[in-house]
């Protein structure tokens, strides 16, 4: 096989006119090109110069080895800068995986200011349930994932996985704006027992963290509605058909809904990001980076 660095010492000797004229050129010794071009005339099988006791003569077939060298040389450097590119992050792809509220709050501003950044860029996002996205993560199909963790409902992953937690958000009671006890401040969650609920898809984390909050205060709730669709449980809030409970990223300004604080220790929803430690991505650390600084406006 032929090698690069040959090539490009015998395009430089016939620039140059003489080996010595290369070795100063690319900071070599003339024993070093002599022995470069020796090695190039065994690859090729062909001999590249006529070497006397007074000088050394390039053949024609140095000629159009040199010159036929000089496309594929300049690939190899394109290739060469486009590799150091992928290596600073300035280009490449990341993909990523969410979840609903995520995509709606976390990624948009801070996608847009990694674009910003490095607009060389290929971003994609797949948006589905970690169950679903676990597998594509550990598979290499995603750089990195974003998931949730109730603090009542335990949650894990693999130990290949490497954890960084971007946001700690509390749960907020949504009460239509025409409710008994709206605007009566942080409530406890027994004042609601009697109440219908708007509550998640059954099994869900977000399910058993209302089940389970119901239960140490004392009372089983009625579920009339379940979704996993804030903006759906928000209309249902508002039509006044139940109350529901959700954590921060799911609230957004509706008429009709008040987000009501939960009175004393709030229980909380840690929002994370999930990667490959092995996965050598450069751009993982730049979007942890962005996602970590929107996080912080919504804290």
């Amino acid at each position: 096989m032929l090698a690069p660095h040959q090539l490009h010492t015998l395009r430089t000797v016939l620039a140059t006119g003489s080996y010595a004229g290369a070795a100063a050129e690319l900071r070599y010794t003339p024993s070093a090109v002599s022995q470069q071009m020796s090695a190039l005339e065994r690859a090729t099988g062909l001999a590249l110069f006529e070497r006397s006791a007074q000088s050394v003569r390039p053949t024609a077939h140095a000629h159009l080895l040199a010159e036929r060298a000089a496309d594929v040389l300049a690939l190899l450097a394109g290739l060469d800068r486009e590799v150091a590119a992928i290596a600073r992050g300035e280009t490449g792809q990341l993909r990523i995986g969410s979840f609903p509220t995520a995509s709606a709050r976390l990624l948009p501003a801070a996608l847009a200011t990694l674009r910003q950044q490095r607009p060389g860029v290929e971003i994609e996002v797949d948006e589905g349930e970690l169950d679903a996205l676990l597998p594509r993560l550990l598979s290499g199909e995603l750089d990195l994932a974003l998931a949730y963790r109730y603090d009542t409902v335990p949650a894990g992953w693999p130990g290949r996985l490497a954890e960084t937690e971007l946001l700690r958000e509390p749960l907020f009671l949504l009460l239509p704006a025409g409710h008994r006890l709206a605007g009566a401040g942080p409530l406890r969650l027994a004042a609601l027992a009697s109440e219908r609920w708007v509550a998640p898809l059954a099994d869900s984390p977000g399910a058993l963290n209302l089940d389970r909050l119901a239960a140490r205060a004392g009372f089983l709730p009625r579920v009339s509605f379940r979704s996993n669709d804030y903006s759906v449980v928000r209309g249902l809030v508002g039509a006044g058909l139940g109350v529901a409970l959700v954590p921060g990223l799911g609230i957004s300004d509706t008429d009709g809904v008040l987000p009501t604080p939960l009175l004393g220790r709030s229980p909380r929803r840690a929002v994370l990001a999930l990667h490959r430690p092995a996965a050598h991505n450069s751009l993982i650390a730049a979007a942890l980076t962005a996602i970590r600084a929107t996080a912080r406006t919504l804290a």
